[in-house]
């Protein structure tokens, strides 16, 4: 997977993808521009920091799944209607740009996923950094009658049982 990476890498870097983009104005200037598919999808946020994470999103796909794949995270399936969150891969390039290939129906259309250059990496917006919740630890809830009666009741028999004890053994050091 990683030896696919590096030459989908190495292509974008060496202008491959430069060769193919000066080919797209003359298709634009021969008419009107027809939509790419028939069914919407988007990449949220386009860019991102290596180990960040994207919301997939594909509409009017009438399948029940659609998928999604990149060099840069595992193929997805994303269910009609609902939106699917993504991890990039740690070690995606900085500064990069990765296809995103969407699909519904045999129909494929893609989206570029930009990983965002510098030296330190950025949290997803929807992230919230937050200390670790103390507390009881769900030991308090569903605390029913039946038992908290069955707790005290072996509670007082300890107790009783405690007293019996004592008692007996003080009676015997008497004689």
């Amino acid at each position: 997977m990683r030896a696919i990476r590096t030459v989908s890498a190495t292509l974008l870097s060496t202008g491959a993808a430069a060769m193919l983009l000066a080919a797209a104005p003359a298709a634009v200037a021969a008419g009107p521009q027809q939509p790419i598919t028939s069914f919407g999808f988007a990449i949220t946020p386009s860019t991102v920091a290596p180990g960040g994470q994207v919301t997939l999103t594909v509409t009017g796909c009438d399948a029940a799944y659609s998928t999604a794949s990149s060099g840069v995270f595992d193929t997805v399936s994303i269910p009609r209607g609902t939106p699917v969150r993504v991890t990039v891969d740690r070690d995606a390039r900085r500064g990069a740009q990765y296809s995103v290939s969407f699909t519904c129906n045999g129909e494929n259309g893609s989206a570029d996923l930009t990983i965002a250059s510098g030296s330190t990496p950025t949290t997803s917006s929807t992230a919230v950094a937050r200390g670790v919740r103390g507390g009881l630890g769900g030991s308090v809830s569903g605390a029913e009658p039946m038992t908290i009666a069955a707790g005290s009741v072996l509670f007082l028999a300890a107790v009783a049982g405690t007293t019996y004890v004592v008692r007996r053994r003080s009676a015997a050091h008497r004689h």
